[in-house]
């Protein structure tokens, strides 16, 4: 019998297929270098490629291994993040959802790294003269996974281990 905690493999496909088809629509739509105003002063549409990881660390790296670790350090976290799922390790439900949104951002970003050699990144914000680095819908949801995972840790409450037959 499969764990409970299998139910949200569903939400880890959602995020995929949302941000394949958010990026799809900006590569197509758009030019790379492409930025738009949609809230002034606030938030812009554009289009960048980022061929390193968050914030743009290892971009301008040209090395082949950096992008293969990536690759290869992606797929072995989201393998593990589907195994915590299915073997039932995931924790209360926070926990639960928050491992399915990391796993299906970190397979969005990944699939962009074997399609085009980086990630694109379409939405960026800025207050005054702050930016904050583009970023993707699979970034949102890694972001809004981590902070629940968090919000578990930090109330409090204890989980039950899985029983073990």
């Amino acid at each position: 019998m499969a764990a409970p905690s299998v139910r949200w493999l569903w939400l880890t496909l959602a995020i995929v297929t949302a941000d394949r088809a958010s990026k799809f629509a900006i590569e197509r739509l758009t030019t790379e270098g492409f930025r738009r105003p949609l809230v002034p002063n606030f938030a812009d549409l554009v289009h960048n490629v980022n061929p390193g990881i968050a914030f743009g660390l290892f971009s301008e790296t040209a090395s082949k291994w950096i992008s293969f670790l990536l690759v290869l350090s992606s797929a072995a976290v989201i393998v593990l993040l589907i195994w915590l799922l299915v073997a039932g390790y995931a924790g209360r439900v926070e926990s639960q959802i928050g491992i399915a949104l990391i796993a299906g951002g970190a397979a969005g970003n990944l699939l962009d790294r074997l399609l085009h050699g980086g990630v694109t990144d379409f939405l960026e914000l800025h207050l005054g003269t702050f930016r904050w680095p583009a970023f993707n819908l699979a970034d949102s949801a890694i972001t809004v996974g981590a902070a629940l995972i968090i919000f578990e840790l930090l109330s409090g409450e204890r989980h039950a281990s899985r029983a073990r037959s």
